[in-house]
């Protein structure tokens, strides 16, 4: 079905996986689209409970945009590029209801790690390598990095990696909370797999709510706070309100 991507689900997880090892799994055009539908399906399944994005091979996650496709852009085209990616693939992967875990295998540079930070958490293997180099290209970060990266690590730490366009390595990473996770490499789709298990023991729908909640403190014009306490009113008329707190009151394990 795809060119560039692997999609599997087995025991309610899909893992997506990136496949252009020959190219660093360098993200075109085509693998944006590919990458939207495999996480389109997801989403819309509902027997997919969480969603772990990577790379294939030990080298990277994704080394970054292919730079082949758009050296020649006009100032149109450029904005037209950076506009229908954010809104095909990094604001739908941020926006998803389905838990996204960022697995992140080598190099996340440009728009990999713009990718992963588009993921609701990351977590890295040892050798993971992350940065955002794109102004030494004449540019800048395109795919919502400017925006994503100082919420994650602040305004000052995030200005010196895009400024620089320097990479950090994991134990970094980590530090500034970026990643939560380091493990070596050949544990990391386990620890992917270990975490997807926890989350899958509660609520989707209340993860779901929870998500939009966050997502929301991070909006211009929209007040967080109220979209928590719609939120949060909109899940006591849920089956899976009654079905945790009856299992609660009852001292089971909830079913969801």
């Amino acid at each position: 079905m795809y060119n560039n991507i692997l999609s599997e689900t087995s025991d309610s997880i899909t893992t997506i996986t990136i496949n252009r090892p020959s190219k660093l799994n360098a993200l075109n055009k085509e693998t944006i689209e590919e990458l939207h539908t495999a996480f389109a399906k997801a989403e819309e399944d509902t027997g997919v409970r969480v969603v772990i994005i990577t790379g294939s091979g030990e080298k990277a996650f994704v080394a970054g945009a292919d730079i082949s496709e758009f050296a020649n852009f006009s100032e149109e085209e450029g904005a037209e590029l950076a506009r229908k990616g954010q809104e095909l693939l990094f604001d739908y992967v941020a926006e998803m209801g389905t838990p996204v875990i960022a697995a992140v295998n080598g190099f996340a540079l440009g728009g990999g790690l713009e990718l992963a930070m588009a993921a609701h958490f990351r977590i890295a293997s040892d050798n993971a390598r992350m940065g955002l180099p794109e102004v030494s290209l004449g540019v800048i970060p395109g795919y919502g990095g400017t925006q994503r990266l100082p919420q994650l690590v602040g305004k000052g730490r995030a200005m010196e990696m895009i400024m620089t366009a320097g990479m950090i390595d994991a134990n970094t990473a980590l530090e500034y909370g970026l990643i939560n996770h380091i493990t070596a490499q050949e544990e990391l789709l386990p620890l992917a797999n270990k975490l997807g298990g926890k989350i899958m023991r509660n609520s989707p729908m209340a993860i779901a709510a929870a998500i939009n909640a966050v997502n929301a403190g991070y909006e211009n014009a929209v007040d967080g706070f109220d979209t928590e306490i719609e939120e949060f009113g909109g899940c006591f008329g849920t089956e899976d309100f009654t079905e945790g707190t009856t299992a609660f009151l009852e001292k089971r394990k909830a079913e969801f």
